[in-house]
């Protein structure tokens, strides 16, 4: 019985793990436009569209569809939920 509790918290452990990196990794790579859409500055979109994620530059970015609150660019194909961790929708282009 012990050992079948150790395999379960082991497996807790690991899957918690691999979610924070992933997690981590996906914020490290979120402040910068690269100016294409693949890798991990993108997501999946609810339609299952690749989309950029938000991006702070001088300047609205091609493509960009709002700016947000605290600055940033949004490339959402989608109202709802557009800069929702970006200070809500300042403007729509």
């Amino acid at each position: 019985m012990r050992t079948i509790i150790a395999i379960l918290v082991i497996g807790l452990l690991a899957t918690a793990s691999a979610n924070a990196a992933r997690t981590l990794h996906a914020h490290a790579h979120h402040s910068s436009y690269h100016g294409d859409h693949s890798g991990a500055n993108d997501y999946t979109n609810v339609s299952g569209h690749r989309v950029h994620r938000p991006v702070f530059t001088s300047h609205a970015p091609s493509g960009a569809s709002a700016q947000c609150g605290d600055g940033s660019y949004s490339f959402s194909e989608h109202h709802q939920g557009t800069c929702s961790h970006h200070g809500g929708v300042s403007s729509w282009f």
